[in-house]
């Protein structure tokens, strides 16, 4: 029997691509996030701290990359994927090399060009599996990958460098030599996925790259609801990387150092957001699932809110703190990465590409992302950075479920007064 052939059975197909997904977004993570997982303590430039310089320049080049991306992930065709999502990692592992051999602080360039690639790799991957029945399935499995692999990257960092004695410098080149063999199956795997059947069109609507006018045309139909939910997005982006970039900062200062236990959090919140986001699929109404999913955000993150009170009342040990703010984190950022825009997408039956509204919703939170770890540095750089995590998860509670009521409301009115847009097909 042919691969194609067994894909063509439902369970297959989605047990296939959500493992194929979840591997591919993994692996690349080996090549971005081996940087966060060293302090370079004592290393500073221009008064500002190495490690501060080295994330800002990577995610300035990771934003850059999401505002590209808006243009060449909506308009690739579905051949050149594959191939694009090899050229990208490796392009930025070619950075990682440049960083290594480089002496600081004009090694920093290089961190800025590792971003700059791999900001279109989430998209590209989007473009494999949206418009399915079983998307929500498999971005669920696509978007746990990014949860468990920010600390699963930490761990094996940490541990070859303590194993092998490598140099902090060298440490994100060689993390990302481990995975090479690793990307290049899970990449042929993800080639392997046949594409939407008429029926998965008929049900989530048609999928097709967009040119200019036409993601014109999307944005001024949901002109409000978009606009209020990419602020509240941005809001959420910045808490997001602030707590995987400086996680070993946060986590040591609660006295929490065993590089295992960030394997062991993000583990822990990957599967209770894949059990989540997956049951989505079992809802066949789209504008019901697209409801939920907005319930589902608010609890999230109240979720944050709630947990950090509970410990700094010393009724929660940090490490169960720590993962429970990570829960409600991604219970309100994992929908935003494909699940929301699927099913707003599906329910007013516009044809177009999620893969584009998600790169530039990404595009303004990593720059969001730069500019809370700039006012960090100067706007309050005597808080340590478990105090500043602290105050901030209070504020992504209550202004980010504000802003969540005031967008779903908006989509509710249209929806209910029949408002559907114009399909690009016309």
């Amino acid at each position: 029997m042919s691969s194609q052939t067994s894909l063509r059975n439902p369970f297959v197909f989605v047990i296939f691509g959500a493992v194929a997904a979840f591997c591919t977004y993994a692996c690349m993570y080996a090549f971005r996030k081996g940087i966060t997982a060293v302090i370079f303590d004592g290393m500073s430039y221009a008064g500002i701290n190495y490690k501060i310089w080295l994330i800002t320049a990577q995610v300035l080049g990771y934003a850059v990359s999401k505002r590209i991306g808006v243009k060449v992930v909506s308009e690739m065709k579905p051949a050149q994927r594959a191939l694009n999502v090899l050229l990208f990692i490796g392009l930025a592992e070619l950075a990682l090399l440049g960083f290594a051999l480089t002496p600081p602080p004009y090694n920093i360039v290089f961190l800025f060009l590792n971003g700059l690639p791999l900001g279109m790799v989430y998209g590209i991957m989007l473009g494999f599996l949206e418009g399915r029945r079983q998307t929500d399935a498999l971005v669920a499995g696509l978007t746990a990958s990014f949860i468990f692999a920010s600390g699963f990257v930490k761990t094996v960092a940490l541990t070859i460098r303590n194993a092998w004695g490598i140099s902090e410098f060298w440490l994100p080149f060689v993390t990302g030599l481990l995975f090479v063999v690793p990307l290049l199956i899970s990449v042929w795997m993800m080639t392997l996925l046949p594409p939407p059947s008429p029926e998965d069109q008929a049900l989530r609507t048609e999928r097709r790259p967009m040119n200019q006018s036409e993601r014109r045309q999307f944005l001024q139909t949901f002109s409000v609801g978009l606009t209020t939910l990419i602020i509240s997005y941005v809001l959420l982006s910045a808490f997001r990387d602030f707590r995987d970039n400086f996680a070993p900062e946060i986590l040591s200062a609660v006295g929490i150092t065993n590089p295992a236990v960030f394997t062991k959090t993000e583990t822990t919140v990957a599967v209770g957001i894949l059990v989540v986001m997956g049951t989505l699929q079992l809802v066949k109404d789209n504008f019901l699932a697209f409801r939920l999913i907005n319930i589902v955000m608010l609890l999230s993150t109240a979720l944050i809110g709630v947990s950090t009170w509970f410990f700094q009342q010393g009724m929660l040990s940090p490490g169960t703190w720590f993962t429970l703010v990570g829960l409600g984190l991604y219970g309100a950022y994992v929908p935003c990465n494909g699940l929301y825009f699927e099913r707003l997408v599906a329910s007013f039956r516009y044809v177009s590409t999620v893969g584009f509204i998600v790169t530039l919703a990404d595009y303004y939170g990593y720059m969001g992302s730069v500019a809370v770890t700039l006012y960090k540095n100067f706007g309050q750089p005597h808080i340590s950075f478990l105090d500043f995590f602290v105050y901030s998860a209070y504020v992504i509670s209550v202004v980010y479920g504000v802003l969540i009521v005031v967008s779903f409301g908006y989509f509710q009115r249209k929806y209910n007064d029949g408002v559907v847009s114009r399909s690009l097909a016309e």
